[in-house]
């Protein structure tokens, strides 16, 4: 168990790793391919929106497939997309590069805790998942600081960003494939939702596409905004349609209709709007407000990532004690809150003792949430629905999370444009604008907060499978005995 757990953990760490490691390089990377500021932000939305669209097309494949050569597939496609992103002319080839390599990590990141969900109960999870968000909070600390030094390092240079992953990748794909070994159940005459999968993905493409250009390249009441809104709200009807159709659907509307994963879905739109608005803008304001070096930028956001470190692990041993998680949900969310609140007051002069106060409080929130809303879900259904609901819970994080980033990029884009218009420095006008944003995600994060108070009390099962009322009513009676599935061992 522990052997397969490093592998499944290391092949987590390297795709988390993938994203952080950009966001204190990301000034160099586009001055050295003459990029411009919305292609800026397309490197980091380019990862997210593909990881997005891909993450429930995982979690299916992995309800009918093999979930251990789903997760070599996953690696390999990251690896191939960390060797095109590394060998990028310009800033267009980056972009697309980081694209590829999203898909590969959709995969790994819903892929692992699926894993995880088919290994271990629901009561035990709590613990895994206080190891799973402490592998992400050491990628995430980690990266920062990595591609700080991998930048301000003269003979590495930006490009050493995505080929320190490969390495990490190949030995998870060799760890995976020595010690994995998953219980699975046989489907015959499987059909993929290919229809479904691409009117989601177009939709939510769509939408970050206006959200980009929106106010700067067209104006909000333009023709241009007509057509790709109502396209955007044509195809997620379409989607809807197609699922609510479809044998196999990528998004299951019987789990979507359940009040716990749409309560789930809510708080993990808020809490993906977090963990990647946060350790992007904040990057980007040292640098550029308060005129620190890219390793120095990572360095000064180690109070958020020591907070996700240290407060997911003891979150998670108290979670497999005692069998409860809304408490934690209901503390994670207003500690995001509170984080964002502190961090809306900021400007190019604030103390940075008082944002790492506010850092550590939205590293808390991250660290009792991003894991748990996903494992709500996970101890609501049966085993056989463990990929689609953990991935569509994903899913719906990691388009909090790339809408996020595109909208506080938009939002933050203009708002500095208008400041130096305006007259003020570039670096007050970042300060200033940087405030701002968080101020958007603060209200956000008050989303979050009403969900986790809306749950429904959860206490953890200590089996995979739920109790079967109808088995369980016959039973009683002496009638008939219930009788488990049998377990197919994956290859």
């Amino acid at each position: 168990m522990l052997k397969a757990l490093a592998g499944l953990l290391l092949a987590l760490f390297v795709s988390t790793l993938s994203s952080t490691v950009v966001a204190t390089a990301l000034p160099q990377m586009m001055h050295a391919l003459h990029g411009s500021p919305t292609q800026y932000t397309w490197v980091v939305t380019a990862t997210l929106l593909t990881a997005t669209a891909a993450t429930p097309i995982w979690g299916k494949l992995a309800d009918l497939f093999s979930k251990k050569l789903l997760i070599q597939v996953a690696t390999a496609i990251f690896i191939a997309g960390s060797v095109a992103a590394a060998l990028s002319g310009n800033a267009g080839e980056l972009i697309a590069a980081r694209a590829l390599q999203g898909v590969g990590v959709g995969g790994l990141q819903s892929l692992v805790q699926i894993t995880l969900a088919a290994m271990i109960p629901p009561r035990e999870r709590g613990r895994y998942a206080g190891y799973t968000s402490s592998a992400t909070a050491i990628s995430t600390i980690g990266g920062p600081l990595l591609g700080g030094f991998i930048v301000d390092t003269s003979w590495l240079g930006w490009r050493w960003c995505f080929f320190i992953s490969i390495p990490f990748a190949i030995l998870a794909l060799i760890i995976v494939q020595r010690t994995v070994r998953l219980p699975a159940t046989r489907r015959d005459n499987v059909r993929i939702d290919y229809g479904g999968a691409t009117l989601i993905t177009g939709s939510v493409s769509l939408l970050l596409i206006w959200v980009s250009f929106v106010g700067g390249s067209f104006a909000w009441a333009s023709w241009q905004t007509a057509t790709m809104t109502g396209a955007t709200l044509v195809l997620l009807a379409c989607a809807v349609w197609t699922e609510t159709r479809a044998a196999e659907p990528i998004v299951p509307p019987r789990i979507i209709r359940q009040r716990t994963t749409m309560l789930a879905i809510l708080g993990s739109l808020a809490a993906g709007t977090a963990m990647y608005g946060a350790s992007v803008f904040l990057t980007q304001y040292f640098q550029t407000s308060r005129g620190r070096t890219a390793a120095q930028a990572g360095l000064l956001t180690i109070p958020m990532m020591a907070g996700i470190l240290v407060v997911s692990t003891v979150a998670g041993a108290l979670i497999s004690r005692t069998g409860r998680l809304k408490p934690f949900l209901v503390a994670g969310t207003l500690s995001l809150a509170a984080g964002f609140g502190g961090l809306s007051l900021i400007n190019e002069h604030t103390s940075f003792a008082f944002i790492g106060v506010a850092m550590v409080l939205v590293g808390a929130g991250v660290g009792m949430t991003v894991q748990n809303f996903v494992l709500v879900v996970q101890n609501s259904v049966p085993l056989s629905d463990i990929g689609a609901s953990s991935a569509t819970v994903s899913f719906f994080r990691s388009m909090g999370g790339t809408i996020g980033v595109a909208v506080l990029g938009a939002v933050l884009a203009r708002q500095v444009s208008s400041g130096i218009a305006g007259g003020a420095a570039p670096a007050a006008a970042y300060g200033t604008a940087t405030g701002h944003i968080f101020a958007i995600s603060a209200a956000v994060a008050l989303v979050g907060v009403l969900a986790a108070v809306l749950l429904k009390p959860v206490t953890l099962r200590g089996s995979h499978q739920l109790p079967d009322p109808v088995k369980a009513v016959t039973v009683a009676a002496g009638t008939a005995e219930a009788v488990p599935a049998a377990d197919y061992a994956e290859p």
